[in-house]
């Protein structure tokens, strides 16, 4: 991989990968060297991909399985800003939202993101972590009602 397009990648994919790890590991310096981790393996072993979707989707695939190597090699759990999720001009003033998913179990905490922040269908997502559809949906219901709970709603 040339320089250009090492660099192409981190701008198109960089904030969104950074984000996914973030509300995994909840470190921002674990994140950063998660997201290091995924674009070294982009740039030794990344396959030929049929579309940019599909290495999109591959780079979500790694990144989570990343943080999932990194939860597992150290129990600690550094809480973060969830305002410092979103970039500056979206940050909003109330993050309770972000607050309650941080609190969340990875597994949900993760499909959420996946569905709600960046956009993908249950069936995408499936692929993405290596579950079941139904796995993915029962999670996302979870979820939800996890933080439906956590706002005195259920």
């Amino acid at each position: 991989m040339q320089k250009r397009d090492g660099q192409m990648l981190v701008q198109q994919y960089g904030d969104m990968l950074y984000r996914i790890c973030l509300c995994s590991l909840r470190s921002h310096a674990d994140a950063e060297d998660a997201v290091q981790e995924v674009l070294l393996r982009y740039v030794t072993r990344a396959p030929e991909f049929d579309s940019e979707e599909h290495r999109k989707a591959w780079l979500i695939r790694v990144a989570v399985n990343q943080c999932r190597t990194m939860l597992r090699r150290s129990a600690r759990s550094i809480p973060t800003d969830p305002q410092e999720l979103h970039p500056p001009e979206q940050r909003r003033e109330d993050g309770r939202i972000l607050d309650a998913l941080m609190e969340l179990p990875e597994p949900c905490r993760m499909v959420l993101i996946l569905h709600y922040v960046e956009g993908y269908k249950t069936r995408e997502i499936a692929r993405m972590i290596g579950k079941s559809e139904s796995t993915v949906k029962m999670r996302l219901q979870k979820g939800r009602r996890l933080l439906k709970a956590a706002f005195g709603k259920e």
